[in-house]
């Protein structure tokens, strides 16, 4: 690591260095130098004098800083004497710059400052173009201006040759007055000045730019800084709204001010083709009742303190986003801090101490506590530890409280300051406050400054000293002092303390600091710095009391981003999850992501306690995710991003659900009473109802449901209120969630495997001339498309529902289709769209056939295989929660239709013992369980079966309507069709458990699940309003209660791709107001019967 130096000011003006291999403080050579401030970058330090100029120390190199001053000697030819300096009055000076347009003799040259001197005597060059020259340096023209060469030719009417003389630096390694501008007014007195831009665009070596700001709040850029020309060469201004107090410019584009109001000002455009930037934006002091005292920059963060001497962190800074997104309270009592290189941190405490931060990296940009800068001093060994002196503000403690220095004397009433019980010798995790205290009476009428004790109280004059350190001597005698350090003038004034005659404060003590800089310090939170380490000289541990601080963590990566506006395409962009730790450990993130469209750089981000669900999404085979919110959802456009790889994309589907569980005080596995549904992909979604999901007022709104992904992949997922989930796979096979265990965060992760099959449709339309060919209308649908006919998929561009899944087939006409088909696998149609049958007929004029291929996932999760028959619906019992059930009743269908009955399923075993085959006439199609052990079941030609135990009669089937999936409630049963149109069986009575009629609910639905209390959830095939939405939507209906069992209205909530939901797990009840006892006996809404078995007798209705 090389060898770079820390910078600070004592009060006294004096400078000094601390190079980080060396463990002692070193002043500048020049005695009599006095600085008020000090700006440092890589390989230089620039500051402002006590006579407002402003001052530069180049650190010494081996390669010497030299500039090449050059003027061009111009001459044209005359028939009498030839080439002579005797020009056209039109021509150009005899003696000028390359261009000709400005005059420079050789004596008008001079050195720009004493920092300077000539190497040599001017001389020509003999080179032309960089090749050596014969003819004495001479190129040749017609005319001027014109193109020169070294070849003279008949009409070379005009010739120049160039004059050149280096100067060399020689201020380095010393402190140079820079020359004030000359004719232009210089921008002086200087009251602060900051550089920074070196790391601007990635430019590694790139010199700084220089910032500076006047008494009367204006703002200077310098120009001409130049890795040749150190000093610059004028200064510009720069136009601001309001007056400006102090100004901070990071490495790369950041540049903040502090306004004399207290609020806060950002630079925004700053580039490589803008270093001035382009306009000001305010931002408000972080307290609102106290102002900004100080403000520090670095590459990607903000740092302010305020006049209370609070130290304050700005979140979401970046280059896109300079402004950031809010302000977090770091532990410590600072007057003054400065970012440096690498972002690390540094301050000039309350007790005029020098302290680092303390972890402070990429991630954790806001680091986790401060400790003292504990180098050595002067010629001795002992290191400079925190000054104790009452009137330098005291000394560290464990946690600051915000108390300032005591008005009183010695004999006050709160006595004499104890040192044994000192603690000034121990680094802090946290920044203290003062020790001296003064009574409550007595805090209210101070200022946030520290102020002394007068020369009346202690009985001896006490030097006080302004902030641009002249006058000193005159100053000593000055009765009283105050003004704050916050209000950044250069007439306010500091208290210095009393001088002792035994005990002074000079350069025995050691310094009194004012100001530091880091800026040129390369160290990082892995340096080993002997004067930086936590147990050096002043401790030998960090055995403190904690202080419970606030933090940031950080998480940077680059991902691929599907921008939602025209045109829309895959963008690169940079990604940060940024979440802070609040003083009582409450903890919010935000995610931002930056991108660059036209050369602006802009951003956007999203509050993680807004997400409402992180889903996989396929996306031009990219690993690619969603971030839905609730305003997105309602406008049905998620922020979608990709990774290169799946283990990237898994890491922050991770990273980011894990901050929204944290957020929200998820923990661990689901809960009994969850929502479960599943995407179209196969993913699991879980969301943890409240008690106001099904409150009859003041519902929770569906896009406000925050989901979230539990590890596994099914087709269908049931559940109820005991714990018991169930699933199906794509390829038949029966799972059981494993996750819900006495212990419930030690879940067991099983391999789980499922197969599904990808299909495309291969069309064509009959002509009288070839018969069926793959020639259609223009007005057709592809030839090769999905099952909608509406998007082009060929066998060659169709691809697997995820990077997830491979192949393990290869294509094959599909046989086994709805409608039938014929022996070469075609389905007829008179046109497209409308029903295809298996047979051709005389109006058949189109026809489709299906192709199959089979693909595989393998995965990991909480699911426990259950073999070994294949399943295709399943239903569990619906309970409350305060229900107790040795044996839960679970029914299924087989892939064959056949209906079958789980035995031995409980709590404790989810899994079961065996199934009993119940028998039926014909197979079913779709089978819900409800209240009282009612099973409801729909045939596969529509017919609707009850299942009863009362009295057995024979199935008396309803042809009306066609029915393909039902859920059985408390007391509701609701079905859907084969035409997507939701129906509710009226009628029902526990006297006549079977109904009596079907009433058409709402229709455009494909799934419906009835919970435990009657709620009615589905899966809607499209949003209103939205015609482009991938089908698939959660919703809830409205209004279901006692005296409305069919509910009033829809809800609609995330979407689309969702494939299955399942309420039946969710009984949580919203609370109801005590009502009085009844009187005579209990009523039920079901007679008491006796027990039954869990299989009873079929009853059609």
């Amino acid at each position: 690591m090389p060898i770079t130096l820390l910078w600070a000011v004592d009060v006294y003006g004096r400078v000094y260095s601390l190079s980080t291999a060396g463990q002692r403080w070193e002043r500048a050579d020049d005695m009599l130098l006095e600085l008020k401030r000090v700006t440092a970058g890589k390989g230089r330090c620039w500051g402002i004098g006590c006579d407002h100029h402003v001052y530069l120390n180049m650190m010494p190199s081996e390669t010497p800083i030299r500039y090449r001053e050059e003027t061009y000697e111009n001459q044209r030819w005359n028939p009498v004497d030839g080439f002579t300096d005797t020009l056209l009055p039109t021509d150009r000076w005899p003696w000028s710059d390359v261009t000709g347009m400005n005059p420079q003799p050789l004596h008008s040259f001079q050195l720009p400052s004493r920092s300077w001197e000539w190497e040599g005597d001017w001389y020509v060059d003999q080179t032309c173009g960089g090749e050596p020259s014969q003819t004495g340096g001479w190129e040749y023209a017609v005319d001027f201006p014109a193109n020169f060469s070294p070849d003279k030719k008949w009409n070379s009417c005009v010739r120049r040759r160039r004059w050149i003389r280096y100067r060399r630096y020689i201020a380095q390694g010393t402190w140079a007055k820079i020359p004030l501008d000359n004719p232009r007014k210089p921008p002086l007195p200087l009251c602060d000045i900051s550089c920074g831009g070196w790391e601007m665009s990635d430019q590694s070596g790139r010199y700084p730019y220089l910032w500076g700001v006047s008494q009367q709040g204006q703002v200077w850029f310098r120009e001409g800084i130049h890795p040749r020309v150190p000093e610059g060469s004028s200064w510009e201004e720069v136009e601001v709204p309001k007056e400006v107090a102090q100004l901070s410019c990071g490495p790369g584009d950041l540049l903040w001010a502090l306004l004399w109001d207290g609020n806060l000002l950002v630079r925004t455009g700053l580039s490589l083709d803008s270093p001035t930037g382009t306009s000001w934006v305010e931002v408000e002091s972080p307290g609102k009742e106290v102002e900004a005292l100080h403000v520090a920059v670095g590459v990607s963060v903000v740092w302010v303190v305020t006049k209370d001497y609070k130290v304050w962190f700005r979140r979401g800074v970046n280059s896109h986003n300079p402004c950031g997104s809010g302000w977090i309270s770091i532990g410590g009592e600072m007057m003054m801090v400065d970012v440096g290189l690498n972002d690390q941190v540094w301050a000039v405490g309350e007790d005029r101490g020098l302290y680092f931060r303390m972890g402070v990296t990429p991630s954790e940009p806001s680091g986790n506590g401060w400790i003292p800068v504990s180098a050595q001093w002067g010629n001795s060994k002992e290191v400079i530890p925190p000054r104790d002196d009452c009137e330098f503000s005291g000394q560290l403690t464990e946690a600051s409280q915000g108390s300032v220095l005591s008005c009183t004397d010695s004999d006050s009433e709160l006595g004499p300051s104890d040192p044994q019980n000192s603690t000034n010798d121990t680094p802090v995790l946290e920044a203290a406050g003062p020790l001296c205290k003064i009574p409550q009476e007595e805090v209210e009428e101070l200022s946030p400054a520290p102020i002394l004790p007068t020369p009346e109280a202690v009985g001896q004059d006490v030097p006080w000293m302004n902030v641009d350190l002249e006058g000193a001597e005159a100053a000593r005698s000055a009765q009283a002092a105050g003004a704050s350090l916050g209000d950044g003038g250069v007439a306010a004034t500091y208290a210095l303390g009393t001088l002792e005659t035994s005990h002074g404060v000079g350069e025995e003590d050691g310094p009194v600091w004012t100001w530091i800089s880091g800026g040129g310090c390369d160290v990082d939170a892995s340096s080993q710095i002997s004067w930086l380490s936590p147990a050096g000289p002043l401790t030998s541990s960090l055995s403190l009391t904690p202080v419970q601080s606030a933090s940031v963590w950080v998480r940077k990566g680059a991902l691929r981003w599907w921008r939602d506006c025209k045109p829309q395409r895959w963008v690169d962009v940079g990604v940060a999850l940024e979440q802070s730790t609040k003083s009582d450990g409450r903890k919010d993130s935000i995610f931002f992501v930056y991108y660059t469209q036209y050369d602006e750089k802009k951003y956007l981000h999203v509050f993680i306690n807004e997400v409402t669900a992180l889903v996989p999404v396929l996306r031009d085979c990219h690993y690619a995710f969603a971030v839905y919110t609730a305003q997105r959802t309602k406008q049905r456009w998620p922020l979608v991003l990709a990774a290169q790889t799946e283990k990237d994309m898994n890491d922050w589907l991770c990273l980011l659900s894990d901050c929204c569980c944290e957020c929200r005080g998820i923990t661990g596995p689901p809960s009994r009473q969850a929502l479960w549904s599943t995407t179209s992909k196969g993913d699991i979604m879980v969301h943890e109802p409240s008690f106001s999901l099904e409150a009859p007022a003041n519902t929770l709104a569906c896009d406000l449901m925050f989901w979230r992904q539990v590890p596994g992949h099914l087709r269908c997922v049931e559940s109820n209120s005991l714990g018991l989930v169930w699933g199906i796979g794509w390829d038949g096979t029966a799972w059981v969630y494993s996750g819900q265990r006495e212990n419930q965060y030690a879940v067991q992760m099983h391999q789980q495997t499922d197969v599904r099959s990808v299909h495309v449709y291969e069309n064509q339309r009959w002509n009288p001339m070839t018969g069926y060919t793959d020639k259609g209308l223009p007005t057709d649908r592809p030839m090769w498309s999905d099952e909608s006919g509406l998007k082009e998929c060929t066998k060659g561009n169709t691809h697997p529902p995820s990077p997830q899944w491979s192949w393990v087939s290869e294509w094959s006409v599909d046989y086994n289709v709805p409608g039938g088909t014929d022996k070469e696998g075609w389905q007829y149609a008179a046109d497209f769209p409308v029903t295809f049958h298996g047979h051709k007929t005389m109006k058949d004029f189109v026809r489709r056939r299906r192709w199959t291929r089979k693909c595989k996932i393998t995965l990991r999760g909480p699911w426990q295989q259950v073999p070994p028959i294949p399943l295709s619906d399943i239903s569990l019992m619906p309970c409350l929660a305060q229900s107790r059930m040795e044996q839960v009743p679970v029914w299924a269908l087989s892939d064959k239709g056949d209906v079958l009955c789980r035995l031995g399923v409980s709590p404790q075993n989810p899994a079961g013992s065996s199934w009993l085959h119940v028998g039926t006439d014909q197979p079913f199609k779709s089978i819900s369980i409800g209240g009282a052990n009612q099973v409801w079941a729909i045939a596969k030609d529509g017919a609707v079966f009850y299942r009863g135990s009362v009295s057995q009669q024979n199935p008396c089937p309803v042809t009306y309507p066609t029915l393909r999936q039902l859920s059985v409630g408390r007391t509701s049963v609701f079905a859907v069709d084969e035409n997507s149109n939701l129906w509710y069986r009226q009628g029902l009575t526990p006297s006549y458990p079977q109904g009596s009629a079907w009433e058409l609910i709402s229709n455009n639905v494909t799934k419906v699940s009835v919970g435990p209390l009657d709620q009615v959830w589905i899966i809607a095939d499209g949003v209103p309003g939205f015609p482009t939405e991938t089908a698939g939507a959660v919703c809830h209906r409205l209004g279901v209660g006692p005296m409305q069992p069919k509910g009033q209205s829809w809800d609609y909530g995330i979407g689309g791709g969702w494939e299955h939901i399942s309420v039946r797990g969710n009984s949580a009840e919203a609370p109801r107001p005590p009502h009085p006892p009844p009187v005579g006996s209990p009523r039920s809404p079901f007679p008491m019967r006796p027990p039954t078995q869990v299989n009873g007798n079929a009853v059609g209705v």
